[in-house]
């Protein structure tokens, strides 16, 4: 684990091996261990980068709002003290939303976009309240808070089958300061739709879903692909298809990197 300070504030990475850059961006109540049975298969053909966001993981928190721009711009300090132009940028959910802010703050450096269970849009009136409840409810009780939120992220079906690794997750999560989990629900709820990059970034990209996806809509998500180039992967489970479908995952995305 490395570290570097950016406005004073301590972020831990990885850096493992050589080739083209890819950037792993965990998501929320997530870190960069979420990415650690990828790295060795990936990294034997590219250089792997991972990196805790602001509030997660060993990366301290920078305020009382930890904006995508905030996190984005972390993720370019990170480039630019490795040397790195340019990347393909991997977001999980949370992740998804600060590559797709570098990628419109930083279009130079990117060279391909995965969003895993993400979502170019912005919050909705519902889901910006939800939020607001998500931040009442974690200050009321933090951790039924991380573990409710945690389970309900995986299909129903995976909920038995993966009751070690949902486990595992959760011990994760468990780690995240309050702090750091009130600033990203704030930073979430007000970021910008960015719609307009799965249209228009001059580059390969890709977005992941899962049919039984609880947080977010399945055919919604596909409303962004309309008159778009971007590359379609469907699985049939839920949030976590670092999880649920890890095997199936693990080639498809090494397809991706391999074809920039």
């Amino acid at each position: 684990m490395n570290q570097i300070f950016y406005k004073n504030t301590k972020i831990a990475y990885s850096d493992t091996g050589k080739g083209t850059a890819v950037v792993l961006l965990h998501g929320f109540l997530e870190n960069q261990t979420m990415w650690q049975d990828f790295i060795p298969k990936w990294s034997k053909k590219n250089r792997i980068i991972t990196i805790d966001l602001l509030g997660h993981g060993a990366t301290d928190c920078l305020g009382y709002v930890h904006t995508m721009e905030d996190n984005a711009d972390v993720v370019h300090e990170v480039l630019s003290q490795l040397r790195i132009r340019k990347a393909i940028l991997v977001g999980h959910s949370m992740g998804g939303y600060v590559a797709l802010t570098f990628a419109e703050l930083y279009s130079d450096s990117v060279k391909g976009l995965v969003l895993l269970n993400s979502t170019s849009r912005a919050d909705s009136d519902e889901r910006k309240k939800n939020r607001d409840r998500a931040i009442k409810a974690v200050k009321k009780d933090y951790t039924t808070f991380v573990r409710l939120s945690i389970a309900n992220l995986f299909s129903e079906n995976n909920r038995e089958r993966l009751v070690n690794e949902i486990e595992n997750v959760k011990i994760q999560a468990l780690k995240t300061p309050l702090q750091g989990i009130v600033a990203s629900l704030e930073g979430m709820k007000i970021r910008k739709d960015r719609e307009v990059i799965l249209h228009f970034g001059p580059y390969p990209k890709m977005l992941i879903l899962g049919k039984q996806d609880p947080v977010l809509n399945y055919n919604e998500s596909l409303e962004q692909l309309e008159n778009t180039t971007v590359d379609l992967v469907t699985f049939p489970d839920g949030h976590m298809s670092a999880i649920e479908n890890r095997e199936e995952l693990l080639p498809v995305l090494a397809g991706f990197f391999k074809k920039i």
